[in-house]
């Protein structure tokens, strides 16, 4: 048994996490000393470990939470973890092609850009406050904006 101190360290996050993840029901809660600290087993830093590297992937919550029932339930089929990982592949492929959009935008605008001179003729500056877009070659990353730097 280990303290949340120790248990977030081995999962390199934060004890506010750990904490966070038993709040919403992902964690199971731990086994409490008599001064009523949090004590932690194997199974949690098992669970944990899966929930992290999941995160790594960029697994959502909701589908982290059908991930361990399923892992919960090694007798049902593996179709239903293999559906989330292909949707997650899609959403990742698609935050790519939006990051390359944002990327190629973003170097046109260094390219364009001053390095010397007044913030008042700046090119970076301009085109920032361009809300419409009008100086972009692609409107694609103002749709994507929020999804990206999610």
């Amino acid at each position: 048994m280990i303290p949340i101190g120790q248990l977030a360290r081995e999962a390199g996050c934060k004890v506010q996490t750990v904490r966070w993840y038993e709040e919403i029901g992902i964690l199971p809660p731990p086994a409490r000393t008599e001064g009523g600290h949090r004590l932690y087993g194997r199974a949690h830093r098992e669970r944990l470990a899966f929930i992290r590297h999941a995160r790594e992937f960029g697994f959502g919550l909701d589908a982290i939470r059908q991930l361990l029932d399923l892992a919960a339930h090694p007798e049902r089929p593996c179709g239903d973890a293999h559906a989330l990982a292909v949707a997650q592949l899609a959403e990742v492929e698609a935050k790519m092609r939006r990051l390359a959009v944002l990327r190629n935008e973003l170097a046109r605008l260094v390219e364009t850009g001053c390095v010397e001179g007044l913030a008042a003729e700046c090119r970076v500056l301009e085109t920032l406050a361009d809300h419409d877009h009008g100086h972009c070659l692609s409107h694609a990353h103002a749709a994507a904006e929020g999804a990206v730097t999610k």
